[in-house]
């Protein structure tokens, strides 16, 4: 509880996020022949046709997903028509998208319990009553209370129908995306033909990815790349007469040369560590690919003072730039204030490109000061995105929802981690409020321009460091107590010499300061003050007597 009788929440202590395990790379597959092409198809047709079937089985009500002999049974099936390392990655691809669509499926459960929350405490309010900063008001209207009231039935009856899905394990899933799925009957707006939609609706469901196992010839039993580039895969055995290499394999006449991390790469299967590979086609540009991955050791997690102890380079995300602050160890703002543009429209390819850009310039940018972490918000924005709580304010939705927070917080962890940068979260709870209220105005000049962006990343970067974010007060005027007492921008109290007297200055100033008497300002005890030990006369006690 402050003075002014406001609650705030508790604040939640930084912490160093882990470093990304997981690495992928890719490849094109450059000069192909129709022979590889048609086989790659065939392969992928093939097994995609089992994948559906196993996600079917595995995703139908009643089936019980906790009897191992289940599993086996799926597997053993799958084996007579592929290859048993080829239905072992059919089955665990089964799972990994089971447990993605349980995920999402609870994610859109939460929303809808937001959304249907917030409908009835709003249609709880008489009309066109004010709402707060906390929670919206009333309608403004018996029309649009009257709309309001029909869409939340709309969306009890959605809470049901999902409800009782996650209590049965019934999940909606559909291989090729549901995207893809409905674009089908938009093909206008999406400037596509139908033989177009097809091509890419039937490559999306093909599979053709293959675990890659420890000890085995180069990582990987199914599909094989050797140091040189060599590329073969095991062919199902439907197809195993379309094989041009002993034991059921097929070799591509294409080679790949993995530029990002290919000396790690080569050692790993030089070694016989587990490396996985999917093959890919692109039908826009009518291309393949080949993208490897493999997970690497968890490193030690780095301490929070450790990682902030030279400084910090803060971040404020934002729906078009990122807003950065360097901050020295004692939570000064160092410098100007940095802003990274990247435009999110476009397509997905566009805007990775462009976080990717605005990404790499930060941590660029941060490296040639020195700096070794980078603070920002952990933010979510679970539920700041619904309609039901901003009403009208379409305007504010879009600005949140296009704030890409998953995207950059996982595209900078991987791409920090790369660079040697530790990345420290803090809770966002003030930092853009308290922010532009203590360093907006303080730090705008002439020569300096301050947005409450600007004023937000130095708030996230003094809350990584341990200091608080709201200043001290202004100082008294001058010629009262300690003339203008103590600077509002200033150390922490742990910093030594941060009490230290002030250096001499020379030569008269004013009547009330004469000439030599400000080098004793900070120090307490020098100040000619009652109840301090140097007072207006010198003089000392004497000690006491002896004998009375």
């Amino acid at each position: 509880m402050t003075r002014t009788g406001v609650t705030f929440r508790p604040i939640r202590a930084p912490f160093v996020a882990a470093d990304a395990t997981g690495v992928a790379i890719r490849d094109r597959l450059k000069g192909l022949t129709g022979q590889d092409e048609k086989v790659l198809r065939s392969v992928g047709v093939h097994l995609g046709t089992l994948a559906t079937r196993d996600l079917r089985t595995y995703t139908a009500p009643g089936f019980d997903r906790r009897d191992s002999d289940q599993w086996a049974t799926r597997k053993r099936n799958l084996t007579a028509e592929s290859s048993s390392r080829w239905a072992g990655a059919v089955t665990k691809a089964t799972h990994d998208q089971y447990a993605l669509a349980r995920r999402g499926q609870l994610a859109h459960l939460q929303n809808l319990d937001a959304g249907i929350g917030m409908l009835r405490h709003r249609l709880s309010l008489p009309l066109g009553e004010k709402g707060t900063k906390r929670a919206p008001g009333g309608y403004r209207s018996r029309s649009e209370w009257f709309h309001k009231s029909r869409r939340l039935a709309v969306l009890q009856d959605r809470h049901a129908a999902v409800e009782a899905d996650w209590q049965t394990g019934t999940v909606h899933v559909v291989r090729g995306g549901k995207r893809l799925a409905n674009t089908r009957h938009h093909l206008d707006d999406a400037g596509l033909t139908t033989a177009e939609w097809r091509a890419r609706w039937e490559a999306a469901r093909w599979f053709l990815s293959a675990d890659g196992e420890s000890g085995k010839t180069f990582g990987n039993e199914t599909i094989r790349v050797n140091p040189d580039g060599d590329v073969s895969l095991k062919l199902p055995a439907p197809l195993a007469h379309l094989a041009n290499a002993p034991r059921g394999r097929y070799v591509l006449t294409a080679r790949v040369r993995f530029q990002h991390r290919g000396e790690e790469w080569a050692d790993r299967v030089t070694a016989g560590r587990a490396v996985a590979y999917e093959i890919h086609y692109d039908t826009g540009r009518d291309r393949w690919y080949l993208t490897a991955s493999w997970k690497r050791p968890a490193g030690q997690a780095v301490p929070v003072d450790a990682a902030v102890a030279g400084g910090v380079a803060a971040a404020d995300f934002n729906a078009d730039h990122l807003a950065v602050y360097r901050l020295d160890a004692h939570g000064n703002p160092v410098g100007n204030p940095h802003r990274f543009f990247y435009d999110l429209s476009g397509g997905a390819d566009h805007r990775d490109a462009q976080l990717r850009h605005a990404l790499t310039q930060m941590i660029h940018w941060a490296l040639a000061r020195g700096l070794k972490s980078i603070a920002v918000e952990d933010l979510d924005f679970s539920d700041g995105k619904t309609r039901e709580k901003h009403g009208r304010r379409r305007a504010f939705r879009q600005l949140v929802s296009g704030i890409p927070t998953g995207r950059l917080k996982a595209r900078l962890v991987n791409m920090a981690a790369e660079h040697g940068l530790a990345l420290v979260a803090v809770d966002p709870a003030y930092t853009s409020k308290w922010g532009a209220q203590h360093w907006q105005k303080p730090l705008t000049g002439s020569k300096r321009a301050m947005t409450r962006h600007d004023a937000a990343s130095i708030a996230i970067g003094r809350r990584a460091l341990g200091h608080p974010i709201r200043r001290r007060t202004a100082p008294p005027p001058h010629d009262q107590s300690d003339r203008a007492g103590h600077r509002t921008v200033q150390a922490g109290p742990g910093t030594p010499g941060r009490e230290g007297n002030r250096p001499r200055v020379p030569g008269p100033r004013t009547r009330s300061v004469r000439a030599g008497r400000g080098e004793n300002t900070v120090d307490q005890n020098a100040q000619h003050r009652s109840g301090r030990s140097a007072e207006h006369e010198f003089w000392q006690q004497d000690s006491l007597p002896l004998s009375f």
